[in-house]
Order: C-alpha cells, then sequence, then structure tokens
C-alpha cells in the first residue's frame, strides 16, 4: 500500500436522504492509491448508497468529493467512468442478450467514421479475460449463457476496459468458489501493485483480513471506525462495531440427531437426473431435518433444487412429497404439493421488485384472500404484514417497496411468504449471498426454528462452513455426482474441500 502518496479519494461530511430515511449521515473516507480499502457494515447501513455517491448514480445531498486533489461532482456514472472509476455491483449491470465483447466495451465502443470495429472489440476483450485468468471465455458468446462467475468475470472485464484508477467491487467473491476466489486475489494484488485502488465490500471477514489493508466500518449511514488494520483487528470487535453487539455463536444448537421412527420422508428424490447437469441423485429429507448440499460452483446443487421445484425439467426419476409423485416441471403443483424456494438470485427469481412488501409475501398464497373474485386487501396486507413482524422484518412497513430493502430483509420476505404458505418443504439456495453478519445469525435462527417446527429444509451454500453449522446431514456434490453422504457433526471444512475437489463416487 502506498501510503506515502496523496489520497486518491476524499469524502467529507457525505449526507444523503430518501423519504423517511437518513442512508447516510457525514460520512467521511479516504482512500489511497494501491490499497484494498473494505469497506464493512450491516445491510442497511448505507453501503450501497455510498458506493453509488462514488460512482455517480446518486448526488449527495452536502458534503465534498475529492478526486485526485480536485473538488468534482459525479452527476452520473458515466462522469464518474470517464475520470476512472469503475464499479462492480452484486447484481451485476450486465445485458444479457449481447456478447461478451459488447458487454465489456458497451457505451465506450470502439469506432471508425462511425461504424463499430467488432473485430477489435473482440481482440480487446479476449485480452482483458486472459489477463484475469479466464481466456477460455469466448467474447463473442451471450452473456445470458454464462454460468454466474463467468458473468462476474465479464463484469471486472468491463471495469477494466475503463482504465480505471479505483474500481469498488460489492461482493465480488460472492458467486465464486475457492479456485476463483484466489484468482479474484490475485487480481486485486496485480491491480493494486500497478497503483489502482480498491474499495472492497464483503460480509465475509475472513477475505478482509486476507486481502484488505484498511477497514471503514459504517452502522446507521455513520462512521462508526475508520482506519481499522485488516489483518490484525478481531473479528468480534469488527462484529460489535457493525451491530452494536457481540454475536458469539452465528449458528444455533443443532438438535440431537433423532431417532429413526420409521415415517415416511416428507420429501423424497428418486433417481433425479437432469442431462449434461447432474447424474441420477437420491435423496430423504424427514420433517424438521436440515439436509446441507456442498459443492463448488458448477457441481449440479443449484440445479438439483430447480429441478425437485419444477423449475426445470428432469430427464430421469421422479420426485415425492408425502409419498406422492409430482408432476415434472410444473411449480404450481410443486407449491400446492407443499414446496417452497427461495433461490440464488432473489432478485432476478424470487421477487417482485416493484411491488411493495405485502404483495412479495402474498403472492404464493392470493387464493387464500380472494372473495367472489374480488382480493381482499385487507386481509392481504394484515397476513403479510403478521409474517413479516414474525421474522423482525425492517423496515416494519408492508406498503413499502421491496426493493428499497437491504438483502438480508428481501430474503427475510423470501421466507415470509412461505411461511404464510405453510409449506412442507423449503428449498434454500445460497440463503445469505450479500446478507451481513447480524442478519446471517437471525436468519440461521429462523431456519433452524421453521425445522424444529417440522419443516423439511434442503440447503445450497457456496460457504462450507454454513453447511456444517446448519445441516444435520451433508451430501457433497462433485461434477453432478454425489461423492459423499455424512451427518454434518462427523465432516470439517478440510474434509468436505478434499472431496469436493478431488473426491470420487462413494
Amino acid at each position: 500500500m502506498a501510503s506515502a502518496s496523496p489520497p486518491i479519494l476524499t469524502l467529507t461530511g457525505i449526507t444523503k436522504s430518501f423519504p423517511g430515511v437518513r442512508a447516510l449521515d457525514g460520512v467521511d473516507l479516504d482512500v489511497n492509491p494501491g490499497e484494498v480499502h473494505c469497506l464493512l457494515g450491516q445491510n442497511g447501513a448505507g453501503k450501497s448508497t455510498l458506493i453509488k455517491v462514488v460512482s455517480g448514480a446518486h448526488r449527495p445531498d452536502s458534503g465534498e468529493i475529492v478526486w485526485q486533489g480536485e473538488r468534482v461532482v459525479l452527476g452520473s456514472p458515466s462522469a464518474a467512468m470517464r475520470l476512472g472509476i469503475a464499479t462492480i455491483y452484486q447484481e451485476l449491470d450486465l445485458v444479457e442478450h449481447l456478447s461478451v465483447a459488447e458487454n465489456v466495451h458497451l457505451g465506450h465502443e470502439t469506432a471508425t467514421a462511425g461504424f463499430v470495429r467488432r473485430g477489435a472489440a473482440r481482440a480487446a476483450t479476449a485480452a482483458l479475460l486472459a489477463r484475469l485468468g479466464h481466456p477460455e471465455i469466448d467474447p463473442g458468446r451471450i452473456v445470458g449463457t454464462l454460468s454466474a462467475a463467468g458473468r462476474q468475470i465479464v463484469s471486472m472485464a468491463r471495469a477494466l476496459s475503463h482504465d480505471a484508477r479505483l474500481i469498488i467491487m460489492d461482493e465480488p467473491s460472492a458467486v465464486l468458489d475457492p479456485d476463483e476466489v484466489g484468482n479474484l486475489f490475485r487480481i486485486v494484488d496485480d491491480l493494486t501493485e500497478a497503483g489502482v485502488a480498491i474499495v472492497y465490500i464483503s460480509h465475509r471477514l475472513e477475505e478482509i483480513r486476507q486481502i484488505g489493508d484498511r477497514v471503514t466500518v459504517l452502522k446507521d449511514g455513520r462512521v462508526v471506525a475508520r482506519g481499522l488494520p485488516a489483518a490484525t483487528t478481531a473479528t468480534r470487535d469488527i462484529v460489535a462495531l457493525m451491530t452494536g453487539r457481540e454475536v458469539e455463536h452465528a449458528f444455533p444448537a443443532r438438535p440431537p440427531a433423532p431417532a429413526d421412527t420409521g415415517a415416511e420422508p416428507v420429501l423424497r428424490v428418486e433417481g433425479l437426473a437432469r442431462a449434461g447437469e447432474f447424474a441420477p441423485f437420491h435423496l430423504q429429507v424427514r420433517a424438521g431435518e436440515v439436509v446441507g448440499l456442498a459443492g463448488l460452483v458448477g457441481s449440479g446443487r443449484s440445479e438439483i433444487l430447480e429441478t425437485i421445484y419444477g423449475a426445470r425439467r428432469a430427464t430421469a426419476g421422479r420426485v415425492l412429497v408425502d409419498g406422492r409423485p409430482l408432476r415434472p416441471g410444473d411449480v404450481t403443483a410443486a407449491v400446492r404439493a407443499g414446496l417452497g424456494l427461495a433461490p440464488e438470485e432473489r432478485k432476478a427469481q424470487g421477487l417482485f421488485l416493484l411491488e411493495s412488501v405485502t404483495r412479495n409475501v402474498s403472492i404464493s398464497s392470493l387464493p387464500r384472500f380472494s372473495r367472489a373474485g374480488w382480493l381482499d386487501r385487507a386481509g392481504e396486507r394484515a397476513a403479510a404484514a403478521a409474517r413479516a413482524r414474525e421474522l423482525s422484518l425492517r423496515p416494519a412497513d408492508p406498503d413499502r417497496q421491496i426493493r428499497t430493502l437491504s438483502g438480508g430483509n428481501q430474503q427475510k420476505a423470501v421466507l415470509a411468504r412461505w411461511l404464510l404458505r405453510h409449506c412442507k418443504v423449503l428449498l434454500l439456495d445460497e440463503p445469505t449471498r450479500g446478507v451481513d453478519v447480524g442478519a446471517r445469525a437471525e436468519l440461521y435462527a429462523l431456519i433452524r426454528r421453521l425445522a424444529d417446527d417440522g419443516v423439511a429444509v434442503l440447503l445450497v451454500s457456496s460457504e462450507i462452513p454454513e453447511v456444517l453449522g446448519l445441516a444435520d446431514r451433508v451430501l457433497v456434490l462433485r461434477e453432478g455426482r454425489v461423492v459423499h453422504t455424512a451427518p454434518a457433526r462427523e465432516l470439517d471444512e478440510h474434509r468436505v474441500l478434499d472431496l469436493v475437489m478431488e473426491g470420487s463416487p462413494a
């Protein structure tokens, strides 16, 4: 870190308010060339608003922005990019029907006499992808056909294409497996060696210690700690700053292993398969049991959940709930049978962003509120509000648009939907992605409470400690096949990593 250099970016007294909410309240921040400055805080602490101010997406109500020694006004994202500020958002802003090269150069296309030089764009994109360690990604491939990790790499290439001097990375490792995270850290090291400043946002505190130089912590729109050394600040101290309390035990106590009563499993999967995605798969989940699927990105975890739910049509096998087979590829039938899914991409797949909290919670239960063809809106609102209160969803406003909530509270709204539906089987795909430490503890307690109330839970997570901490039993996947099954108590993180990296079916 070039600490002797003057800051490349200095924010002083930044404020920003929205109707009823003061999102930023006098925030000061300075970022040095060649450093990784980590920005931490709970969901709703103001991190997203702050990075949108720096990226030009929001105008601050007051305060000063100084870029490379000169006061500037960032009136738009394009203005920030022209200065050399690029942002890689957690919810990637890519155009899925365009090619990789078109996305990378969108808004600053290489042209001659008004004609786009597509060959030059593809060559420049290929060079960027090679720099990022992914020469195998075809610049001509349509972005929507890439995996989540592949789209993340494209978004990084897009940031690099602007010759950025400061790159904001919002949860960049959330969709990456351990090898990809290592590659990300290599890229960050290369960038900082070249003098590029990085603002790095992550809820994975072990990453902060590994990659960060300094830490700034936000709480309720204010800076509560500045300039903390990332490598030596204790986790419990950071958590206490973020939450205002100590979170000693993230995972709730796991109950004793239940005796086998011979009861019919609530969920039974028999030989389920999808050609090219995962091999014949067998599974049983009993009432009150949490079963975890562990594996790397691309191992087939999400595809299995979506096929069980009917969002993908199986090429073989069947799914049974309470002993009754489900119609393949029929989500409506799955929901009627008692299945609920919290998908990996909650904003794109699980929420109606422009609708209220009420409608997002009630959407799967609307027939309950239908009276002679009319919707009982008061009953709908009251029922949704009750479920939201039960989960401590904040802010407690059932009429608020769901898009304005933090990631953790959006996830609570998805779970509230299935609470209202009284689902028997809950499928959770990356339930805490983009969720802060305090909200994670709340979600973990909620998942365990649902299981204790008799819900059968099938859980997918890229974070092995999360799978081991929540699940009663774990199935380890590699390349679409189950390579190991064991009670969670008998596994540790190193053993699971060995299995997913090198394991053979067992």
